[in-house]
């Protein structure tokens, strides 16, 4: 047996493969009303069809405010659950388990009215100046993703990932680049830290299955998170009962990245060493035999494909054949697979 195709038990959930479809925005909610709507369900269920492991729905916002644009997915709202409930039900029929990404922009929520932030600092000179987050407002939105877990839970999910990554709100926290707070969620490594501990334990105060994190392990700026830095968060996260951490890198701040082949798999490799935590990698992974070694090679514990499955939803068939691997077709496909 392949690597890739061996399953994978995280806690309570046991996955068919090691393929994970990455969290991708899809930016199609009609109404702007954060409800699901028949492009997310053929979108998703064909690729548990296709027989992925794991798929991880796109960045799904814990308020209204905290939406990448007016046409994300919500959650924060028990008027979401249904359209949820029936992306999860539909893929579970295909064999796959599913994830949502519980997300808040933060300042870079492109939406009307006023965005949020640790500190009112734009992205860049075309996007919106946000408003500091007051304590109370902080306190808002931590309850606002325990309850995102909540209805996460009610939906029938399997997995929980939150986005601290790609300069989204729990990312502009973390970093002292974005972060210029002087109270105590702000200014020391603990204190930028602190927000996204009080987030995993209200999410834990709702939720008990496999709980990943997303991260940006790279900021691609020189005063920004070091490696030191991951390590220590990750090694955090570990003492709160996180199960994996998905490793991507870059989009807290404007910069040049060059992206090639694998180049964020060192990232995951690197947590799975340090912090002895589970990871996943990400981050133009695109071959079969690339996924096969980074799993072989002990780099990370799943792989995560994006536009590769975008553009090939039946990907693990695709790679099955390339590595000589027999697995089992939807009954209405097995004339042609």
């Amino acid at each position: 047996m392949t690597a890739l195709f061996s399953p994978y038990t995280i806690k309570n959930v046991k996955l068919k493969n090691r393929i994970v479809m990455s969290p991708m925005c899809m930016y199609s909610c009609e109404k702007e009303d954060g409800v699901a709507t028949d492009w997310h369900f053929t979108h998703y269920t064909s690729r548990a069809v296709g027989q992925v492991g794991l798929i991880i729905v796109e960045a799904t916002a814990v308020t209204a405010q905290g939406r990448i644009s007016p046409q994300d997915l919500g959650i924060w709202s028990n008027d979401h659950i249904d359209g949820l409930k029936r992306i999860v039900g539909m893929s579970h029929e295909y064999g796959a388990k599913v994830g949502v990404q519980l997300a808040h922009a933060g300042r870079k929520a492109v939406i009307d009215g006023p965005i949020v932030a640790p500190s009112s600092i734009p992205f860049n000179d075309k996007m919106k100046t946000p408003e500091e987050m007051t304590e109370e407002k902080i306190h808002e939105t931590i309850e606002a993703f325990r309850e995102g877990a909540r209805r996460t839970r009610e939906a029938g999910f399997d997995v929980i990932e939150l986005h601290g990554a790609h300069g989204y709100l729990i990312n502009e926290f973390l970093s002292p680049l974005t972060n210029k707070r002087t109270d105590n969620y702000g200014g020391s490594r603990e204190n930028r830290y602190r927000f996204l501990k009080e987030v995993i334990d209200a999410v834990k105060k709702e939720w008990d299955g496999p709980l990943f994190v997303r991260i940006s392990a790279n900021e691609y700026h020189q005063e920004g998170n070091t490696a030191e830095d991951f390590i220590y968060y990750a090694k955090r996260m570990k003492e709160q009962g996180v199960d994996l951490i998905d490793c991507s890198s870059g989009a807290v701040v404007p910069a040049n990245i060059d992206a090639y082949p694998g180049y964020q798999v060192s990232y995951a490799e690197m947590i799975k060493k340090e912090a002895e935590l589970a990871t996943g990698a990400v981050g133009l992974i695109t071959e079969p035999v690339q996924a096969e070694e980074i799993l072989k090679n002990n780099r990370a514990d799943l792989v995560l494909l994006a536009r590769e499955l975008l553009r090939d939803p039946y990907w693990p068939r695709t790679a099955a054949k390339e590595l000589g691997v027999s697995i089992e077709p939807p009954e209405q496909y097995k004339r042609g697979w």
